[in-house]
This record gives structure tokens, C-alpha cells and sequence, in this order.
């Protein structure tokens, strides 16, 4: 086996930021769940009502923060013309 190349890391970070991404939604997909079932299994108590809506709202919160620094790559993109969202893009240039 050949040993590690400073280009291995372009691998290493775009494997890592789309795990990273998937799991951000897997995450952010159960918490919606869990929020939907704690609110109905309150039982018209309302402090659990309460939980489970802010449970809601900060999950819908973090899927619009993703979503918008997304946006902001996007942009970011426009403006330079360097296109920062394309994964395969990411290359360390040296030797």
C-alpha cells in the first residue's frame, strides 16, 4: 500500500462534508418526527405541548441554516465565478 498523499485529502473532505450532510438531515428528519410524536402524545398537558413544539422549531431552525449557508456558497459562487458547491472542485494545488 502506497503511502498517504497531501491530494488524499481532497478525498478525505469531500467524503467527510457529504456524510456530514446526510447525517444533518437524517438528524434533523428524526427530531421533526420526534417533535410530531411528543406532540401528540401530550395529552393536552401544556408544558409538554410546549417542548414538543420547540423541539419543531429548531429543527425546521437548523434545516433553514443549512439551507442558507448553502445559499451562500451559491453565491459566493456567482459573485467569483469559483464554483465553491461542486465537491469535486476542492483541489490542493502543490507538488
Amino acid at each position: 500500500m502506497p503511502p498517504a498523499q497531501l491530494s488524499d485529502l481532497e478525498k478525505v473532505f469531500t467524503n467527510l462534508v457529504q456524510s456530514l450532510l446526510g447525517l444533518a438531515g437524517i438528524v434533523l428528519f428524526v427530531l421533526i418526527l420526534l417533535g410530531g410524536l411528543k406532540y401528540i402524545t401530550s395529552g393536552g398537558d401544556p408544558k409538554a405541548m410546549e417542548s414538543a413544539q420547540k423541539t419543531i422549531t429548531y429543527a425546521i431552525g437548523g434545516l433553514i441554516i443549512i439551507l442558507l449557508s448553502y445559499l451562500i456558497l451559491v453565491f459566493i459562487a456567482k459573485i467569483t465565478g469559483v464554483d465553491v458547491t461542486a465537491l469535486t472542485q476542492f483541489k490542493i494545488i502543490g507538488k
